[in-house]
């Protein structure tokens, strides 16, 4: 089983953050989660993390991987099945999406590491999604086997709407979307934020 990092590129652990954390963690399993980059969190936002799970406080820019590729909308090919078999770590930035996107990924990531890179598709997808997407092709799922919708409205108050241009996966006819984050936009959106 191969090991996932999220590389933490935001200056704290927003509650964004950690829902969608939580969510890796289930799907991949703590023992094949890694975080890299916390040194500048704080000791709660640590052991939070250790819950989900291994915790390194130096960027993965500064760790010596063997057998490691970058997942970055950016990069010029699409990760599939016989390509994923060769690499033991796959890794990702944990970073909130911006619209349009920045390209923080081949900022911070591609462009500091000499590891081959893919993409899961153009689209920005949340950290949760993609690494979602590369699980299923780690197992076996060809990209464009794969079904997704392309932005998904939630209802925050009677009339309000949180637009989230982001790509999700479809599995069952379900967007898959990380637990916990409608009630977090609703409770945002009572405190006006």
């Amino acid at each position: 089983m191969p090991y996932y990092i999220v590389e933490h590129l935001e200056p704290k652990l927003y509650p964004w953050c950690f829902l969608e954390y939580k969510h890796i963690s289930k799907i991949v399993g703590k023992a094949n989660l890694i975080f890299t980059n916390t040194k500048h969190l704080g000791e709660e936002d640590i052991k939070k993390l250790k819950e989900l799970g291994k915790v390194h406080e130096e960027s993965v820019t500064n760790m010596h991987l063997e057998k490691a590729c970058i997942l970055d909308p950016n990069a010029k090919t699409a990760l599939n099945p016989k390509i994923a078999a060769k690499f033991d770590y796959f890794i990702f930035g944990g970073i909130l999406g911006d619209n349009p996107p920045r390209a923080r990924t081949t900022e911070y990531l591609t462009s500091k590491l000499n590891f081959p890179a893919f993409n899961l598709g153009k689209a920005q997808m949340s950290t949760d999604t993609a690494v979602l997407v590369c699980k299923e092709i780690v197992d076996g799922k060809k990209l464009e086997n794969l079904n997704f919708k392309d932005g998904v409205s939630i209802k925050v108050e009677k009339y309000l709407w949180e637009e989230l241009p982001y790509r999700y996966l479809v599995k069952n006819g379900k967007v898959v979307f990380t637990p916990g984050l409608k009630k977090l936009l609703k409770e945002l959106a009572k405190r006006g934020l």
